[in-house]
């Protein structure tokens, strides 16, 4: 796929998705959420990667939400087919396979919010806010409403949905919704230190542990702990797992083989 609203690098098994229409504040038109989506997809599939940073161009947005045109003058059945890139974006990051990083450099708003917030990591300037204005133009923050109760708990995940208030990066840290804050100029940085970092982890167990995590969300206690109890089983079994504990009694660096 030729790529007309980002940019697709990889750095030292670091695959970077940079959204690049500043000019448009980064805006997620159907056809820019489906270049995201193949990305991803190709990131995923790439053995050589390792970690997925997503990231956006300019100084103000990361990402102001969706292209409102998209959404008239649609029956609910051509609706239903047109925004079905909205929960292919959602579903997308879960589905990975490997670790992923938001670098949000300024507003996150709306669909922009659910970009930022779905890597299983954020990242954030300082300069950054966040929020779901759809309410005050007659629209419901759908896709989001899947994650955003999973992430912050039902009675702020509604009161954002509900009200439209925006926050800032220091208030979004502060109830969860990101993971930290950090000085403009040090975010290209920060978020480059951590993908590093977990690049060097076993690929396959972390494939293995984050997919698990994920998949005993929703499970009953009861049931998750028999449903991890054969992932640790088959963790355990791998060449990884067993090279790791073997570097640790050795004191040296383990030498991941993926396997």
């Amino acid at each position: 796929m030729t790529y007309k609203d980002i940019l697709y690098e990889i750095v030292d098994g670091i695959a970077k998705v940079t959204l690049n229409i500043p000019e448009k504040m980064n805006r997620l038109s159907i056809e820019t959420m489906k270049e995201v989506v193949d990305a991803l997809k190709t990131a995923k599939s790439d053995e050589a990667v390792h970690v997925i940073v997503i990231q956006a161009a300019g100084e103000n947005a990361f990402c102001a939400g969706a292209n409102l045109d998209d959404f008239k003058g649609h029956t609910p059945t051509e609706g239903r087919k047109v925004f079905g890139a909205f929960a292919d974006l959602s579903r997308i990051f879960v589905d990975l396979g490997k670790p992923s990083i938001a670098a949000v450099n300024g507003l996150a708003l709306a669909g922009g919010c659910g970009l930022a917030v779905y890597p299983d990591i954020t990242i954030a300037s300082e300069r950054a806010k966040f929020g779901l204005p759809e309410i005050n133009v007659g629209v419901w923050s759908c896709m989001v409403s899947a994650s955003l109760p999973k992430i912050l708990g039902r009675k702020k995940a509604v009161e954002l949905l509900l009200t439209g208030d925006i926050i800032d990066a220091r208030e979004a840290e502060r109830i969860g919704l990101i993971n930290r804050v950090v000085p403009h100029e040090k975010l290209e940085e920060t978020v480059m230190d951590l993908a590093r970092k977990l690049s060097n982890k076993s690929p396959i167990v972390m494939n293995l542990g984050r997919d698990s995590f994920y998949a005993m969300l929703d499970m009953e206690f009861d049931k998750s702990l028999i449903y991890l109890l054969d992932v640790l089983a088959l963790i355990m079994s791998t060449e990884d797992c067993q090279e790791g504990l073997t570097a640790f009694k050795e004191k040296r660096k383990p030498v991941w083989k993926n396997r």
